[in-house]
Parts: structure tokens; sequence; C-alpha cells
């Protein structure tokens, strides 16, 4: 396993100026808790569309892409809100998205990102984890 590269300050503001207009600017909130060893503030991420963060990391990769790699739809091993910041984005953009899901994922997850106009394909656990580590689906 690789270790974690920094990423520049630079690179973080770029994916900001890209988001604008993609995912909402959610305030801080000030956690109120007695004896803190520092003040503690929320971001309030569960007030983008889809109820996530997952929106932001979704579509900078999807706008990092650019259109030309995306016009044959994107696809993503997830059941959950990363499946839908991919079908949100990919419904935005005017591409077509998939989400590779374990059998036994819950019914409400593949339901969400069906109402976001995502396929969703059920396989196996063990084939869904060869899409995960293996970066490619048969």
């Amino acid at each position: 396993m690789k270790p974690i590269e920094e990423i520049p300050l630079s690179e973080i503001e770029a994916a900001r100026r890209r988001l604008q207009g993609v995912a909402v600017r959610t305030p801080l909130v000030r956690l109120n808790v007695e004896n803190a060893p520092a003040e503690i503030y929320l971001k309030l991420e569960n007030l983008q569309p889809i109820g996530s963060f997952k929106l932001r990391g979704a579509g900078n990769a999807m706008l990092l892409a650019g259109k030309d790699r995306l016009k044959h739809g994107v696809y993503t091993a997830s059941a959950g809100n990363m499946a839908q910041g991919v079908a949100w984005n990919a419904r935005r953009l005017g591409v077509p998205s998939s989400a590779i899901v374990p059998e036994q994922a819950p019914q409400t997850k593949l339901e969400a990102m069906e109402r976001l106009g995502m396929r969703v394909v059920k396989v196996p656990y063990d084939v869904w984890w060869s899409v995960i580590t293996d970066r490619h689906y048969p």
C-alpha cells in the first residue's frame, strides 16, 4: 500500500473553484460541548443535495476527467453515498452512470441511486470486491 501523499493547497483551491455552482457552500457550526480541549466546529455537509460530502469528491473527479472521457458514462463500486454523488453529478453533466453493488446492499440506498437515474448492477460480494481491488468490471 502506498503512503498517502500530501495534497498541495493550490490543488484544494482549484477543486473549490471547479465545484462552485455544483456543491452547496455549507456552514460551519460550533459544537456546544463543555470541557472540550478546543473549539470544535461541524461542517454541515448533510445540507448537500444528496445529504453527503461525497458529492464533492465525485464532482471534482468527474470535472477533472472532462466531458470527452465521460461521454460513455461512469461507474462506481459503491452502494452508498459515493454512488449517489456519482449519480447526481452524472445526471447534472448529462452522462450515464452505473453502480456495481453487492447483492445484499440496502434497498433504500439502491432506490436513492435509481431516483438519480443510475443503473444498479447487483453482483455477488466477491465480484463486487474484485471490482474495487482490480479497478475493472468485466
